[in-house]
């Protein structure tokens, strides 16, 4: 079965870990730790009135995190809520997937992509170029399985990319080529790579979260053939 947003944003806390996780009155909260967005964001598990929100708020501030939501593009009520709170939107995300036997068709050139945890000297340094530091790499870390993979191009380094696999559907995150190796297909292998390794884990679908305003990895993961599942975004209150 096609997995729908729902299960994509449960797979991307499956592969993308938050340090703690607990639930408030209301809401789902998490403790990022400078993992970025996606661990620190709160989600709500019912109506949310002015006061949980406040709470909610609250307990995000007592943890050193600025106030965060993630939203759901069908969490209309919950937008309009925030809206009249002062919330405002940020980062409208794309969930996308696809059956992973379309990845795995072709086989990937000979030394062209590895599978490697932990993460070598090289790629951490690749993914330090996107602002992939060790806040992210202990996220990482926290997942139960996952891999990284590091791609050769033009006998040098490509690319990087970490992928995680939760119940059956795996998901690539923090993909990065480097910028003298673009547009020349290390972006298609890093992802087959991951493929390849995600099937030997039993996956059976293979996924991405693509922030809707990155048209060129749009377009690489339309191209590779992945459909969109939904989309969510971010509020937050303005600095």
């Amino acid at each position: 079965m096609t997995p729908d947003l729902r299960k994509l944003l449960a797979v991307c806390e499956g592969t993308w870990p938050p340090a703690r996780r607990w639930e408030g009155d209301g809401f789902i909260l998490r403790d990022g730790q400078g993992g970025g967005q996606r661990v620190s964001a709160a989600t709500a598990t019912g109506p949310a009135d002015t006061a949980r929100i406040e709470a909610a708020a609250e307990a995000m501030r007592q943890i050193g995190q600025r106030p965060l939501f993630q939203l759901r593009d069908d969490e209309t009520a919950f937008a309009a809520q925030l809206e009249a709170m002062g919330y405002v939107a940020k980062d409208p995300t794309l969930a996308y997937s696809l059956p992973i036997e379309r990845l795995t068709d072709v086989p990937i050139p000979r030394v062209t992509a590895f599978t490697i945890w932990e993460p070598l000297a090289i790629m951490r340094e690749i993914w330090a170029t996107d602002g992939v530091g060790p806040e992210r790499l202990a996220v990482m870390d926290r997942a139960a399985c996952k891999t990284g993979v590091l791609a050769r191009w033009n006998e040098k380094p490509g690319g990087v990319a970490y992928v995680g696999v939760y119940e059956g559907v795996a998901m690539v995150h923090a993909l990065v080529v480097l910028p003298h190796q673009r547009r020349q297909g290390v972006a298609q292998w890093l992802m087959r790579a991951a493929a390849f390794w995600a099937q030997g884990q039993g996956a059976m679908h293979m996924s991405v979260l693509c922030v809707a305003a990155n048209e060129p990895a749009n377009k690489l993961y339309r191209a590779l053939g992945f459909t969109p599942a939904g989309g969510y975004h971010y509020r937050v209150k303005p600095d």
